[in-house]
């Protein structure tokens, strides 16, 4: 695992993240939206990973504290899964495994808000959302259900301090990605409108991004490494697949058969000073 923060991240760097993933095969716990358990499943399989999908508060725990990496994604909030993701988070501190927390459609949505904020309280590693999502959670207004008002740009200013506020890395989803941790920021310059046209892409991009970081100790690498993964894939596959039914399936294929070095290559990062102007 690497110990040492780069200044700068490069493809060489998002590359080895890639080919650790699949080489390691990281056991993911996902306590997620149901409506896209089976899409965030596949997605940790094609990317060489092992997903697990316990959603009840009595393994939740104890399986939290055996997993490489744990996503909290907040898009179907029902029966016992707020008890299993405030369980899960809390095992995942103590027993120093990477978790991911994906406030999906907070803001507008009263429970899943607090429970964002609970979450948000306990410590995660990595925060992920779109724009909406992440101001949302620094306590401003969310968006339309899943759908972002804001862009990357719009709440730039607003992931930098969630970031040094929280301790966690802040990736904010939008048409070009931005990914902090207070002190650098990165932008992804890749991906392909059909990755917003297909149901459970953000959500399973949540379950890579805690792959990702069960391989490396730079946080802010995982989840560059991750957002890039997903996007060059939707890429390759909008290149073959243009229509919305043949791309979900040509997206699981790219992201199993991308080489490491193109993931690398056609990320277009970009790292930014921080404190440029948005």
């Amino acid at each position: 695992m690497s110990t040492v923060m780069p200044s700068v991240l490069t493809p060489g760097d998002v590359a080895g993240v890639v080919t650790a993933v699949r080489a390691t095969g990281p056991l993911v716990h996902c306590i997620t939206n149901t409506v896209v358990t089976n899409v965030t499943a596949n997605v940790l399989l094609a990317a060489g990973a092992a997903p697990a999908m316990v959603a009840t508060p009595v393994e939740a725990g104890g399986f939290a504290r055996v997993a490489d990496g744990l996503l909290t994604n907040l898009g179907t909030v029902e029966g016992e899964q707020p008890d299993a993701m405030r369980v899960a988070a809390h095992a995942a501190v103590d027993a120093g495994t990477p978790w991911v927390l994906d406030p999906v459609a907070i803001g507008a949505l009263p429970l899943r808000t607090a429970l964002a904020a609970e979450l948000l309280a306990v410590g995660p590693t990595i925060v992920r959302g779109n724009a909406s999502e992440v101001a949302a959670l620094a306590g401003g207004q969310g968006g339309r259900g899943v759908d972002s008002l804001d862009t990357p740009d719009g709440v730039r200013a607003t992931a930098l301090r969630l970031a040094r506020e929280s301790g966690a890395v802040v990736a904010v989803s939008g048409a070009v990605d931005l990914v902090t941790d207070g002190a650098r920021v990165v932008r992804v310059r890749s991906g392909h409108p059909l990755l917003t046209r297909v149901t459970g892409v953000g959500c399973s991009l949540g379950a890579l991004v805690a792959a990702c970081a069960a391989v490396t100790d730079d946080r802010l690498l995982a989840a560059t490494a991750a957002t890039a993964w997903m996007c060059v894939a939707g890429e390759l596959a909008a290149a073959t697949a243009p229509t919305t039914g043949s791309f979900a399936v040509a997206l699981l294929d790219r992201i199993d058969d991308v080489e490491p070095a193109v993931v690398g290559a056609r990320a277009g990062l970009v790292a930014e000073p921080v404190g440029a102007a948005a």
